[in-house]
Order: C-alpha cells, then sequence, then structure tokens
C-alpha cells in the first residue's frame, strides 16, 4: 500500500470519513500542519509518513485503502 503526493494532497484538502479512528487523527493533525504550511516538502513528508502507517497497519486498513485509492 503505497499512496503518491498527488493523493496526500487529496487526503489533506478534503474531508473523507475512513473507519480507523488513528487514521483519521493523523489526518486531522496532518491537515493542521498541512494549513500553516502547504510546501511540496510538507507533503512529501506527509506522504511518507500515511504511507508508513498504512504499511503498519495494512491489515485493518483495507476498507480504508480503498477509498484512497479513488481519490
Amino acid at each position: 500500500m503505497k499512496i503518491t503526493p498527488q493523493q496526500t494532497q487529496k487526503l489533506l484538502s478534503e474531508n473523507q470519513s475512513f473507519s480507523q479512528l488513528g487514521f483519521s487523527m493523523m489526518l486531522t493533525r496532518l491537515k493542521s500542519m498541512y494549513a500553516k504550511d502547504p510546501s511540496q516538502a510538507f507533503l512529501e513528508k506527509s506522504t511518507g509518513e500515511i504511507n508508513t502507517f498504512l504499511d503498519k497497519f495494512k491489515s485493518i486498513m483495507a476498507s480504508d485503502y480503498d477509498i484512497i485509492l479513488k481519490l
């Protein structure tokens, strides 16, 4: 499970609902930080953090990953 910086930008710019609370909390934190620093460097850092989370919790993130793939 790997997402692209373009998908990360959509995640941080749009409002989606996800079933996993931990993932939603991470996105909320990243969204507030992205609002203050909408740079490409922060977007790349966020992509890495999201990919790490998805890789670590891939067994419970399957349904949410389907939503992310449609972005």
